[in-house]
């Protein structure tokens, strides 16, 4: 996959006949609603998992989120929240042409609090018949299956079509949304959205919010020096230096921390770092071009990959062979350390997600499967099973051996055994086997 580019699984993949998909997956969700365990075909996987995420929430489908602050305690948020520093170019970038659209933008923060919805003025009006105004809460655990919601679920940038909301009172909107992170850190401090009509739907509505969130973070990470006037960029405390660190897990791209201060890196050069993490002795051009890409390619487009991270790391990485210079820690090679070690807990609380999951290069592929079959493995076999239980809510929820493995496990009468029990009958019934799960 060309680095920098969304997978489709992010997109609401709209069909030419756009009411008629709205209804079958409408019939979806109403199936859902009255009893499937599992949402009937034709329902994108992440929208599934979604709706399980805000049945398990006990989200009403009939009910609007709460709003929870307004007026002068609002103001007095949003104002001393940092994206108040970035709310002039998400306007530029979004609200002009939500507007001009007539669509709604919306920034709200990491808790999925809304702290600004703006644009045309009937639509916003319609949107306060649902409670999508400053003050109310829409994360997945207070409005079910929504854009804004959703991405800071995931992590990433979202689409949601019509009938692919929970809450039945939106799905005659679409919505498209983007985290906005932390320069510093890497994680979520809030998220942009568009919301509208179907025409939403279209791809260069996610692509908006995207770069939308990017400029914003670029912007973040810049300050105007008080002598000069000059912006330039925001340096980090002394006393929060840190050594070198790649962060893979869980991102779409990733994070490059060099003494403390962090970038976001295009996803082949996430790749590349992957690569020489894991083969600290160096590679040729032959071996680098066969671990980044399917099939044969001319090691030529390694030397072009490898000149341009140059230009963003510096003396990071050599040539002949292809290396890094220095050690560099990573997220990943952390859990396998901890792993090594026999310490499960520390491995869990390490994992924050699959390695650069939507890469393709082999080597990545190769590294991710082998990351998950050794973490599962060691999850199984985990002295304590209150590690297994983590691990089956934040990992392994399709997973039918950990749910029975955990319910054999858990003691006799407690609520957290019946739970898993009664997932793991819920899975068998799903594969079409035999029930077969420990007593409660």
């Amino acid at each position: 996959m060309t680095a920098g580019i969304m997978t489709e699984k992010w997109h609401a993949q709209v069909t030419a006949d756009p009411a008629g998909q709205a209804r079958q997956v409408r019939r979806a969700h109403e199936a859902f609603l009255t009893g499937g365990s599992t949402p009937p075909a034709g329902v994108r996987e992440l929208v599934a998992r979604s709706w399980q995420r805000s049945a398990r929430a006990d989200v009403n489908p009939d009910a609007d989120p709460p709003v929870v602050l307004a007026d002068g305690d609002l103001r007095a948020y949003r104002n001393a929240h940092p994206l108040a520093r970035v709310l002039g170019t998400l306007r530029e970038l979004v609200g002009a042409v939500a507007d001009a659209s007539e669509h709604l933008m919306a920034v709200s923060d990491a808790g999925g609090q809304m702290l600004w919805v703006e644009g045309h003025r009937a639509w916003r009006t319609r949107a306060e018949e649902m409670n999508f105004v400053e003050g109310a809460i829409w994360d997945e655990q207070h409005a079910g299956t929504n854009a804004p919601g959703t991405a800071l679920a995931l992590g990433e940038p979202v689409q949601i079509f019509a009938s692919e909301h929970f809450r039945r009172h939106v799905q005659s909107w679409t919505c498209a949304a983007a985290p906005i992170r932390d320069p510093a850190t890497g994680r979520p401090i809030g998220v942009i959205d568009v919301t509208g009509g179907d025409a939403v739907a279209h791809p260069h509505s996610l692509a908006l919010v995207r770069a939308a969130a990017r400029a914003a973070e670029a912007e973040l990470g810049w300050h105007r020096d008080g002598a000069s006037g000059i912006w330039v960029p925001a340096s980090r405390r002394a006393d929060a230096q840190a050594s070198d660190r790649l962060e893979l897990l869980g991102q779409s791209e990733g994070i490059l921390h060099l003494a403390g201060s962090p970038m976001r890196l295009h996803r082949r050069h996430a790749e590349v770092l992957c690569i020489l993490a894991i083969h600290p002795a160096g590679m040729s051009g032959e071996q680098l071009a066969d671990a980044l890409y399917p099939g044969w390619t001319d090691p030529a487009a390694v030397r072009v990959e490898l000149t341009r991270l140059r230009r963003v790391v510096g003396g990071l990485v050599e040539s002949r062979p292809y290396r890094l210079t220095r050690a560099l820690r990573a997220d990943f090679l952390d859990v396998t350390a901890a792993l090594r070690g026999g310490d499960y807990a520390a491995a869990l609380a390490a994992y924050h997600g699959e390695l650069l999951p939507g890469s393709e290069a082999p080597a990545v592929v190769a590294e991710r499967s082998w990351l998950e079959t050794q973490l599962r493995s060691a999850m199984l076999a985990a002295p304590r099973p209150e590690i297994l239980a983590d691990w089956a809510e934040r990992f392994g929820f399709e997973d039918l051996e950990v749910w029975e493995r955990l319910a054999a496990r858990l003691p006799v009468g407690s609520a957290r055994r019946a739970t898993a029990a009664a997932r793991a009958r819920q899975l068998r019934a799903e594969y079409g086997l035999s029930a077969r799960v420990a007593s409660v």
